[in-house]
């Protein structure tokens, strides 16, 4: 259960890095250990707000086909970047295109990892 929890973690924190690295709106500070924390705030506010925030927007969400999701997910990224020094982004669409690709980019390195629950 940790060394899944870790991953998942490790995964969030390469997905910011990238999008930092792509995004020039975006920037890290605090170099790894700063990354590392930012991906801790980013998972906390995804479990702990996330959930009510979907279930706020479901009709929004179910009205534009899931498309609504990806501004849930920028608002969550903003919430994190408001909560920490170490996370700067821009503006609106600079956070919308920061979650939509932090979003990819997890989905993307989450498969490419061995399932390790089993």
């Amino acid at each position: 259960m940790l060394r899944i929890l870790l991953l998942r973690w490790a995964i969030i924190a390469v997905a910011i890095a990238i999008a930092a690295a792509i995004l020039p709106s975006v920037h890290v500070d605090g170099g790894f250990f700063g990354l590392i924390g930012v991906a801790l705030i980013f998972g906390l506010v995804n479990a702990l707000i996330g959930p009510i925030l979907r279930l706020l927007s479901l009709p929004l969400t179910l009205i534009t086909f899931g498309l609504f999701s990806l501004i849930v997910n920028a608002v969550l990224l903003a919430i994190t970047a408001g909560l920490t020094d170490n996370l700067d982004v821009g503006g609106f669409f600079s956070v919308v295109l920061a979650a939509f690709l932090i979003s990819v980019l997890s989905t993307i390195l989450a498969a490419l990892v061995p399932d390790t629950s089993g």
